[in-house]
């Protein structure tokens, strides 16, 4: 659902008893339940007309109706963020992220984002002003390495934005996994959508999930785990990690996905154990392929894997 302007819900039985907040923030995109829930407070948020609290339980068949505001803008400064350019001209930049790098200005990381870099390296980047998202078209968690597409100009964010809409965007991981897939390759195709209870996380044990699909191929089989090498047919929140943890390969380092087993494997092994200083997930945006917004041109880029994935898949050969 675009943001901002009025929304329209319609529950059916499967929202039937759930509370307003949770149910409005699992149909909107990007509105936490805390947000919901000062929409609600606000009263501008109707159930069937009729103003109600948070914790409304929801009936089969209610309407509920509100209006999403305008965001605050927020004062983003340049800062000489260290970037790695891979490609750069008047329309596009593509860089080479840096796990533990955050990309867009949110609460509790104002500066030192990735856009706070590009406001300072770029100075010819159109609608900046008070953004949050300045050009940036697709996103890479925090601590998910790789590349990431910036458009420059407001000509270049429509043909971007239009091309992963439509995915024609082709994007490539790497991604180290625990134990061994059964087969040499696959696809996923479970639903993803917010967990349940914790708001935080994306789940396929979900009520409302939309349409998700991840191919994979095996890279290499290691000692104890994989190499995959993953495509994105679709681009839901958290997917490869999510499709790897329920297909019973979570990434090696997700903290939030990951197994139990995995991570009590990880501390057993001590001091001698090559995941002893496995910090993040190892997941890396290895490759991506789009069409230029201005000279229609097919372009192909690929980021050699970072460091410390690098550093582990060789230790796990030897």
């Amino acid at each position: 659902m675009d943001r901002p302007g009025e929304f329209t819900l319609h529950t059916d039985e499967l929202d039937s008893g759930q509370r307003l907040d949770v149910f409005i923030s699992s149909r909107i995109d990007d509105l936490t339940r805390s947000a919901a829930g000062h929409l609600i407070r606000s009263g501008i948020v109707l159930v069937e007309g009729a103003v109600r609290k948070a914790s409304y339980r929801l009936r089969t068949g209610d309407t509920v109706t509100g209006v999403l505001p305008e965001p605050i803008p927020i004062d983003i400064k340049p800062e000489p963020v260290e970037l790695d350019f891979i490609f750069q001209d008047r329309d596009i930049a593509v860089l080479n992220k840096g796990a533990g790098m955050v990309v867009h200005p949110a609460p509790g990381h104002y500066s030192g984002t990735l856009v706070n870099g590009l406001l300072y390296h770029c100075k010819d980047l159109e609608g900046i002003g008070s953004k949050l998202r300045p050009g940036i078209v697709h996103r890479l968690d925090k601590d998910t390495s790789g590349l990431i597409v910036v458009a420059k100009t407001a000509m270049a964010h429509a043909s971007l934005s239009e091309q992963f809409r439509s995915r024609t965007i082709a994007k490539t991981y790497l991604a180290l996994i625990w134990g061994y897939p059964e087969d040499e390759s696959g696809i996923i195709t479970l639903p993803i959508g917010r967990h349940p209870v914790d708001r935080k996380k994306m789940s396929i044990r979900t009520r409302k999930g939309r349409e998700a699909e991840t191919w994979w191929k095996v890279r290499e089989r290691l000692d104890g785990i994989t190499l995959l090498e993953v495509d994105l047919k679709t681009g839901r929140t958290h997917q490869i990690r999510v499709h790897l943890a329920a297909a019973h390969h979570p990434i090696i380092g997700d903290a939030v996905y990951g197994s139990r087993r995995g991570r009590e494997q990880s501390h057993a092994k001590g001091g001698g154990s090559p995941l002893k200083n496995v910090e993040r997930q190892m997941l890396h945006a290895w490759r991506i392929r789009f069409v230029h917004p201005r000279s229609g041109d097919n372009l192909e880029f690929e980021a050699p894997l970072p460091d410390d994935m690098a550093s582990l898949i060789d230790r796990f050969r030897r």
